[in-house]
């Protein structure tokens, strides 16, 4: 499977960063909770310094949605949603242990991240405007169709998988009790994503590890290196590298949120 943007996306968002990772070994048993604690207690200092629609991060989005037609104080991006509930309610949803910490990962970073069951992905997926006869399934287990034009994750089967971009994940490949190999992907629109997912990308990689998730292979694409191939191998070449790397930041190499 080849996970890609689309070349008209990537037209309209030139300074597009997304990482990827591949990983197995996923179980409801993974030991998170410190973890997420502790990155989202990055979060809440962050936080504490000013609202999420401040950071830059944020604010890219924001424009980003706004160029495709939605009201950005009604359509949020998953990370300005997740910020809102943290600094509303204070806490985060528990979901599943690798979404929690998936989760935890985004407030930390002010960065979308989407966790995807490979094994619900039916051929190459690729980020791209809607034709409008996708079709996109709830967690509610409904039916919808995304807008024509409307960005969305959508497979060689005609399944939508996200609904307004990073806006609502769908209910389809979402992770589960089952779930084993997972896709995951962080998206960021703003000055430094480049160097700020790569280090969301590498954090994500070393806490799989550390809490015994397998992670396969990563990438950070842009449009000079738009593609990456999923496989349950390692794989190396110019849109991915195995996780295998030496020299890579630890877990408490995260990015301090109030250092932005």
């Amino acid at each position: 499977m080849r996970f890609q943007h689309s070349p008209a996306l990537r037209a309209a968002f030139p300074d597009l960063v997304a990482g990827v990772l591949v990983a197995t070994g996923v179980t409801t048993e993974l030991a998170v909770a410190p973890r997420v604690d502790r990155f989202t207690g990055q979060a809440r200092a962050r936080l504490a310094t000013g609202p999420e629609a401040g950071f830059p991060e944020i604010r890219a989005w924001r424009r980003a949605f706004a160029a495709t037609g939605l009201r950005p104080t009604q359509y949020r991006c998953a990370a300005e949603a997740l910020l809102r509930r943290l600094r509303l309610d204070g806490e985060l949803p528990r979901l599943h242990p690798l979404v929690d910490l998936c989760n935890a990962i985004s407030v930390a970073y002010a960065l979308p991240v989407a966790v995807l069951d490979t094994d619900r992905i039916s051929g190459d997926l690729t980020v791209r405007h809607a034709d409008g006869d996708e079709e996109y399934v709830t967690f509610g287990g409904g039916v919808e169709r995304p807008d024509p034009g409307e960005v969305t994750y959508a497979d060689e089967a005609g399944r939508a998988h996200a609904r307004r971009w990073t806006n609502r994940q769908s209910g389809w490949s979402a992770v589960r009790a089952e779930t084993s190999h997972v896709l995951i992907v962080a998206e960021g629109l703003h000055a430094t994503a480049a160097e700020d997912v790569a280090r969301l990308v590498d954090t994500l990689g070393a806490e799989l590890t550390a809490v015994g998730a397998v992670p396969i292979a990563r990438a950070v694409l842009t449009g000079s290196a738009p593609a990456f191939e999923v496989t349950e191998e390692p794989s190396a070449g110019p849109t991915s590298r195995p996780d295998s790397d030496a020299g890579r930041p630890g877990p408490d190499q995260a990015v301090s949120p109030g250092a932005r």
